[in-house]
């Protein structure tokens, strides 16, 4: 019994497994019949921290092919949260992993025969053996009223017998800068991808090898576009203790948010209602400016609003990568996120979120 509920529990593999990854790794555990979570690892370090979670690391590094072959059929579910490499506009680790997960492991090698049985086998080439279908599971699942030579095997019981599933669904992460500036406009899922940036042109590089792969019918994938995240650990504290300046109201630019725990929600129900090459905005209902998010943070803990400089002064003052935020302009309808998905915000605006923190002394 406790066989054959492990086999028919499902396995999610997680690839890129930091705070949004752990934060899915402990909705999961929260869930009845909890599924097997695995996590891709390139780091000995991030290990304890990953099994105290509840997920198992898988060693491996995206950067590497040789390095991922151990997830291939590992899971039915994949969540790619892994950002691309630092350079470039083509995003090569994505190209690895669709390449390791369509892969099939090697069947064990069948011992060597002798005389006329040999030549036999080497000139019919080995068939990779099929998973034996517990017994157990076979007599639970077979339909007495059918022949004995036809047996009926329900589809959950075919896929947990079944150990390497042969189209994944994958979920992956990517981002709302492959629109590049819009004029803060308000924008859908329909709006063409222009990005300004290489950062924003290698997600829309995986974006393309994740629909072809789907289209070609290597793995099932859907797509979410992700605007800022935030949550009590991830909140421009150490920028507005410097005093790192925003921009002046008219220069300023619109920001859309959303907080980690709900992208872990709909990510996972992503996983499980996506339809296949769908782009969801994992968005909130903020419309906020860029200023006035860090007005309201500020004020929420008790620090000093930024100053306030214009867009000619910042070119001089700020970090390029800052400024590069700076110069994208949009607001984000999630339309389909609430219709398709019927996804129900734990946190619908960023004020939501700051009306939950004590208050400060």
């Amino acid at each position: 019994m406790i066989a054959t509920r492990t086999l028919r529990r499902a396995r999610i593999l997680i690839v890129g497994c930091g705070d949004v990854g752990l934060r899915c790794v402990a909705q999961l555990q929260a869930r009845r019949g909890r599924p097997r979570i695995f996590a891709l690892t390139r780091r000995a370090e991030q290990t304890g921290t990953l099994r105290a979670a509840g997920a198992v690391p898988v060693a491996g590094d995206l950067d590497v092919r040789s390095r991922l072959t151990r997830i291939a059929g590992l899971a039915s579910v994949v969540l790619h949260l892994a950002p691309p490499a630092k350079d470039g506009d083509d995003d090569l680790r994505t190209r690895r992993l669709i390449a390791a997960l369509k892969a099939r492991r090697r069947p064990a090698a069948r011992p060597a025969q002798s005389g006329a049985s040999s030549r036999v086998a080497r000139s019919v080439p080995a068939r990779a053996p099929r998973p034996a279908m517990p017994s157990a599971l076979m007599r639970t699942s077979t339909r007495t009223s059918h022949p004995k030579s036809f047996s009926i095997v329900p589809e959950r019981t075919r896929r947990a017998a079944h150990a390497y599933p042969a189209h994944p669904t994958l979920v992956y992460a990517s981002t709302t800068g492959v629109y590049g500036d819009c004029g803060g406009a308000h924008i859908d899922e329909t709006r063409p991808a222009r990005p300004a940036n290489a950062r924003a042109k290698r997600r829309v590089a995986a974006e393309r090898q994740l629909r072809r792969a789907t289209a070609r019918g290597a793995l099932k994938a859907t797509i979410a576009r992700i605007p800022g995240i935030y949550a009590a650990n991830r909140l421009p504290l150490a920028r507005l203790a410097k005093g790192t300046p925003a921009l002046v109201e008219h220069d300023d630019v619109y920001t859309s948010h959303i907080h980690a725990d709900d992208l872990a929600a709909i990510l996972l129900r992503l996983a499980t209602h996506g339809r296949p090459a769908r782009v969801i905005h994992a968005s909130d209902d903020s419309e906020l400016k860029m200023g006035d998010y860090f007005d309201r943070v500020a004020d929420a803990f008790g620090l000093a609003r930024p100053p306030r400089i214009s867009r000619a002064e910042a070119e001089h003052e700020l970090d390029p990568t800052l400024l590069s935020f700076m110069r994208e302009s949009r607001r984000l309808a999630n339309a389909r996120l609430k219709r398709e998905l019927r996804v129900r915000l734990r946190y619908p605006d960023v004020d939501a979120f700051l009306r939950t923190l004590p208050p400060c002394p």
